[in-house]
């Protein structure tokens, strides 16, 4: 195991820490079956769901397709309106454009609404690293910055953690009595979320999608954090990958319901805004600057594939998390990057080291149930394989892999060697060569004294 990554080794061991936790499997399996009522009743609301889904895949790919069209589209209508935008290479490049406008502003604190992108660039441990003060305003995200951890969940950052936890954190960090309810809990970070958006010096977001024909960025949530994370401060700095694009603002008719059902069940979430632009003469609200940073980090990587691009089609749903079986064993933690589950399982490779994250594309039972739920179509489990089968292109396999791989087909080439090959000592190089990857929670399979081809000749007579 030496020669093998840190993060395939953290992942073996995360993975089956959780998988065996009897109290992360209730938790998880109560979460999950409220989302599946609420996404079945949410879905009704679609005439022809599978024609939602065709449609919003072929507007998705017709984008990603002649995204360099569609991004200088956006960028000519929204500076048209007053607003910057600034084009990130990488991480490092968004981060440092960050600080150069909180410097010009001279910002103290900043409160931000849910946002993806900016867990994927560590965003806040860069501002607290520059003595600026990051706040999440989402109440789930909230909660995972005051227990210092990543997002557990796409949509639902703070779904492993029960009620008496949430508890217990905002007592040891707050002082709120003992077993507080959340009712008490969700008032407290009320009161005191409005006075950080009251005194913010800068609002930052991501963008559910980008639209081109008007140079707007469109925000969906349930809270309303996100709307006064981008009106209340007078700087207004949304981050997002540049692959959230879509063509026109008749399209939200489309991708918002798809969104909301296959995210929560909603059949549209309660607060949903369009902001193209810093206040403009005569408006009373808004921020006075507004910029857009346009993120790559890595996506043109997954835009050079022919066939993995598709998975940039993805709009941040989480229904793919909730359908897979190995998510829900193992939960978002144990994935080890921003994205997790399926999609994170096709992307991450792409947008970090191939070969010290190949291994989440292995870590799938490919039963497809992924791509059946995906609102826009992408052909996950299949991905998957392409993933696997670029592992292998570029031999990112260790020595011991090859050598075992070579051997286990030479052995396996030939009808002779298998028949030859007594039970016993199939057993045998089974428990030599197989337990430990087997695992100590599974009883190793033991091969019957005769083979499925000796039952079958003497059955046949």
């Amino acid at each position: 195991m030496s020669n093998l990554p840190s993060t395939y080794t953290d992942f073996i061991k995360n993975s089956g820490n959780i998988a065996f936790d009897p109290e992360h499997r209730r938790r998880i399996s109560y979460n999950m079956s409220k989302y599946e009522a609420s996404v079945a009743d949410g879905k009704k609301q679609f005439r022809n769901l599978e024609l939602a889904r065709k449609k919003a895949a072929n507007i998705k790919h017709k984008v990603i397709n002649e995204l360099d069209r569609y991004l200088i589209e956006f960028e000519k209508n929204f500076e048209e309106k007053g607003g910057k935008v600034i084009w990130a290479l990488d991480a490092a490049d968004a981060v440092k454009s960050v600080l150069t406008i909180a410097g010009k502003h001279k910002a103290k604190m900043v409160v931000k609404s849910k946002s993806m992108v900016t867990e994927e660039i560590e965003l806040n441990k860069f501002l607290e690293k520059n003595k600026i003060e990051p706040v999440e305003t989402d109440l789930g995200e909230y909660i995972v910055q005051l227990a210092g951890q990543a997002p557990y969940h796409i949509v639902t950052p703070a779904m492993h953690l029960s009620k008496e936890d949430v508890s217990k954190l905002f007592t040891e960090k707050h002082g709120l009595p003992e077993n507080s309810s959340p009712e008490e809990i969700t008032l407290f970070v009320r009161n005191l979320l409005r006075d950080k958006f009251q005194n913010a010096d800068i609002g930052i977001t991501g963008a559910n999608f980008l639209i081109a024909d008007t140079g707007s960025v469109a925000l969906t949530e349930n809270e309303g954090n996100g709307m006064l994370s981008m009106s209340m401060p007078v700087i207004h700095i949304a981050i997002t990958g540049i692959e959230k694009i879509i063509p026109s603002l008749g399209d939200l008719d489309l991708f918002w319901p798809l969104l909301s059902t296959h995210g929560t069940g909603q059949k549209l979430s309660v607060y949903n805004s369009i902001i193209s632009g810093p206040r403009q003469e005569g408006e009373s609200d808004g921020p006075k600057s507004m910029y857009v940073i346009l993120l790559d980090n890595q996506r043109t990587n997954l835009l050079a594939k022919e066939k993995q691009r598709r998975a940039l089609s993805c709009i941040r749903c989480g229904a793919c998390l909730n359908a897979c079986p190995v998510y829900k064993n193992i939960g978002g933690h144990a994935y080890g990057t921003t994205y997790s589950g399926p999609i994170g399982a096709v992307i991450s490779p792409f947008m970090n080291d191939f070969e010290k994250y190949k291994h989440l594309s292995f870590a799938s039972s490919l039963c497809g149930n992924c791509t059946e739920v995906c609102p826009v179509n992408i052909n996950l489990h299949e991905l998957l394989l392409h993933n696997r089968n670029e592992s292998v292109k570029r031999k990112t396999n260790s020595f011991s892999e090859k050598i075992s791989m070579l051997l286990m087909k030479r052995f396996m080439m030939k009808r002779s060697r298998i028949d030859g090959t007594s039970a016993g000592m199939k057993n045998t190089l089974i428990r030599r060569f197989f337990r430990k990857a087997w695992g100590n929670k599974r009883e190793l399979p033991v091969v019957n004294n005769k083979s499925f081809n000796q039952l079958w000749k003497e059955r046949r007579g």
